[in-house]
């Protein structure tokens, strides 16, 4: 159990069966009344973003999470096996529960999967993955860093914006947390 007084944003805790991550809270004390804490919950497995109020010192339960490093061996339909490296355990998602992150998990990449009382909540990608650029407008002699971006494809169909003077081939590094470019990987 949790008291409301000891929410932090990344606080998971259980309501009515459901785990729910603070997202932002608000120690209020009026003037006049009891004190309550004004909280913004975001529900891990769905997404969905509710405002809930608790009055101060409220317990709740708190969701005991664990993380565990699994594989992504491969790709079966629309299903992703992902397999514990440790019990060599194999665990089916969905595109529905890895989320908008799918489009950057290749074969043979390690990622954190958070799991609560044995169901998988999310999966938690690196913050950079290095990619292969597979399709893109091709470099002119004479594009320079600062000249502008243009769209390219990388090998597991993302779309990124990248300087004129990459080209097809090349290996990038890419930002996981908001689709950027952050530069070409030296092999």
């Amino acid at each position: 159990m949790i008291s409301s007084n000891d929410f932090r944003p990344g606080v998971s805790i259980v309501i009515d069966g459901s785990v729910w991550r603070v997202v932002e809270f608000l120690h209020v004390k009026p003037g006049k009344g009891a004190a309550f804490v004004r909280t913004k919950l975001k529900n891990v497995q769905t997404g969905n973003v509710v405002e809930k109020t608790f009055r101060a010192g409220e317990t709740v339960p708190q969701a005991t999470l664990e993380k565990i490093v699994m594989q992504h061996t491969y790709k079966e339909g629309d299903d992703f096996v992902f397999m514990d490296m440790e019990t060599y355990e194999e665990s089916r998602l969905t595109k529905a529960q890895i989320g908008d992150r799918v489009k950057y998990i290749k074969e043979g990449m390690e990622a954190n999967v958070v799991r609560w009382e044995d169901q998988i909540l999310e999966v938690e990608l690196p913050n950079s993955v290095v990619l292969e650029v597979i399709e893109t407008d091709p470099g002119v002699k004479g594009d320079t860093a600062t000249g502008g971006n243009k769209p390219a494809v990388v090998e597991t169909g993302a779309q990124v914006m990248v300087p004129l003077f990459i080209s097809k081939g090349e290996r990038i590094k890419i930002d996981t947390r908001n689709d950027t470019y952050l530069g070409r990987e030296k092999d």
